[in-house]
């Protein structure tokens, strides 16, 4: 809504202004050139005579921004804005540009009724980035080596140097290679031929105009003859056998204590084990000793000299021998008179055993 109305003020204020066309006023000094890197802020001062009345600042042909004497200025862009002085050479406008854009580069002009207009340009510019492969390189002695130097999404292209423990290489010693990128950026690769006789630090420099020191990228270069390298490698070779040496012996070590501790670990368990075995094998004795003895107690012992009574009958009393009916009634008298004559014998009873039907069974109480 305010920059409508700005919109709508400025026709007034050019209307107000035309009775005063017919006076001549001049630009006492007007914008300078700018270069500066994207993202910055851009400066420009227009002094004009006193009695103006309408001041413009355009960029590309485009009005950003309006100062009235009257009212002040009229900022319709919020990137475009600026700071006014007075003095008694006249009336300062300073025109400020924020967070520049690679778009804004070209003419800026300051503009005012009955006047030569004034004019800069301002040079936006981008660093992009720079980069060598390797930040180290092992170079053997007469060996010739190409170093490669990358620049990316610079504007405009930048101005690649080379330089040797500070001070520049000639340029026939390297090969720089432009390109044209994306979004108005360019690429640059630069590429070097360089044969060692000792260490070095080489340094690869991107320069454009807005950068107040170039943009750099260093690769140290070693430099080893060859019977340093067979000692360094012999001596490599034997601190990797130490190392390895070292390594197996503290492996071997760790696994000896180990060992011992599942060792140690295990008979301890065994003999906790054998221990409890002979606990339960001692307590399992002695419930067996009480129940014999409780047993004893309470059944007594078995007399040995008893003798069931089906034995004792069946060892003293004669068998009689049977006869069938038919022989009962014919006996044989000379069979009769021989029975007649042996005399019968009963069979003795022990007197310790008491003659009854009953079954009796002694028992002695210990």
């Amino acid at each position: 809504m305010e920059r409508f109305q700005k919109l709508i003020l400025l026709p007034l204020i050019l209307t107000a202004s035309l009775p005063g066309l017919a006076f001549s006023y001049s630009v006492i000094s007007g914008p300078s050139n700018a270069t500066v890197l994207a993202g910055s802020e851009a400066r420009f001062n227009c002094t004009v005579t006193e009695g103006w009345v309408i001041l413009i600042w355009l960029s590309n042909g485009n009005p950003v921004l309006t100062v009235s004497s009257s009212q002040g200025a009229f900022e319709t862009l919020d990137r475009f804005t600026s700071q006014n002085y007075t003095s008694s050479d006249g009336f300062t406008s300073e025109l400020i540009i924020h967070n520049t854009q690679l778009s804004d580069s070209g003419k800026i002009e300051c503009s005012v009724q009955q006047a030569i207009s004034s004019f800069a340009f301002l040079s936006v510019q981008v660093n992009g980035s720079l980069s060598i492969k390797n930040s180290t390189l092992t170079v053997k002695k007469n060996e010739t080596v190409e170093i490669v130097c990358e620049a990316l999404g610079w504007a405009p292209a930048p101005d690649i140097t080379w330089m040797t423990n500070d001070s520049f290489i000639d340029k026939s010693r390297y090969v720089t290679q432009q390109s044209e990128g994306s979004n108005g950026l360019h690429d640059a690769l630069s590429i070097l031929t360089w044969t060692l006789t000792d260490t070095e630090i080489l340094t690869c420099l991107a320069d454009i105009e807005a950068l107040p020191n170039p943009q750099n990228a260093t690769i140290t270069c070693i430099f080893v003859n060859s019977t340093f390298e067979n000692d360094y490698s012999e001596d490599s070779g034997n601190t990797w056998v130490i190392v390895l040496a070292a390594v197996l012996s503290l492996v071997g070590l760790i696994l000896l204590i180990v060992i011992i501790a599942v060792v140690v670990r295990c008979c301890c368990l065994k003999k906790k084990e054998s221990t409890y075995q002979k606990e339960i094998r001692k307590v399992s004795a002695e419930k067996k000793t009480d129940d014999d003895l409780k047993n004893r107690q309470r059944r007594g012992s078995e007399n040995q000299g008893y003798i069931p009574e089906e034995r004792w009958n069946t060892e003293y009393i004669p068998r009689t021998p049977s006869h069938s009916p038919m022989s009962s009634k014919f006996t044989d008298p000379a069979a009769d008179l021989h029975r007649s004559s042996i005399p019968k014998v009963r069979p003795q009873r022990r007197t310790e055993y008491p003659i009854s039907p009953k079954k009796i069974r002694n028992v002695t109480l210990v």
